[in-house]
């Protein structure tokens, strides 16, 4: 089964490090993961005077993540934050209040930078934000890719082979796990749930 994963990336620069980090996790496991770059440029900053008539970038974003079995988060990090586009996808899709598509989905995060922390900054606030919207997250392996560079990558944008690339193999397998975990545990509680309540209801019969 092919688990289909909405990736968001953090960053607009089209030649980005981390949408090629994204594109590779995914492309290293193709045949488990169906994955789609969702574009947040385009939505309007977050307001809650749109709630009730939203516009049609944030219908299409959360529609978007609704379908997604797994959410990968990939990004750098903005003076020792959260890049501001990010963030506002997020609260896009955490709202209206009560109505969040990211509930529940599992998720990812991976944060890459030419510096030497790998975007640490990012990465925990990222973290903070999926734990109020209840998204159980990868812990492990963490993720923060330091010295990573254009040159990492080849003309196409894939990885070259080296350490970094043993790296996020590892990463991709871990993530498809995690996704996979996710979901068949909650069928097996499903069935369970359903298989007391026959057994409930036959005593009671």
């Amino acid at each position: 089964m092919a688990y289909k994963i909405a990736i968001i990336v953090g960053s607009l620069r089209q030649g980005s490090i981390n949408r090629k980090v994204a594109r590779s996790i995914c492309g290293l496991r193709n045949d488990n993961l169906d994955c789609s770059m969702i574009e947040i440029g385009d939505l309007p900053l977050y307001n809650q005077d749109h709630d009730a008539n939203p516009p049609e970038q944030y219908v299409r974003f959360r529609r978007q993540i609704a379908e997604a079995d797994g959410v990968l988060f990939c990004s750098p990090e903005y003076n020792r934050g959260i890049p501001g586009v990010l963030k506002n996808a997020i609260d896009v899709g955490s709202r209206p209040y009560g109505q969040s598509v990211f509930d529940k989905k599992p998720a990812a995060i991976v944060t890459a930078s030419p510096g030497s922390i790998g975007g640490f900054g990012a990465n925990h606030p990222i973290r903070q934000a999926c734990v109020f919207l209840n998204m159980p997250v990868m812990q492990q392996p963490e993720a923060y890719l330091g010295h990573v560079n254009d040159d990492s990558f080849d003309e196409a944008g894939c990885l070259k082979d080296g350490p970094l690339k043993e790296i996020i193999t590892g990463l991709a397998h871990a993530f498809h796990d995690w996704v996979d975990m996710i979901h068949r545990s909650r069928q097996l509680l499903a069935e369970d749930s359903a298989h007391r309540s026959q057994q409930q209801a036959k005593e009671h019969a």
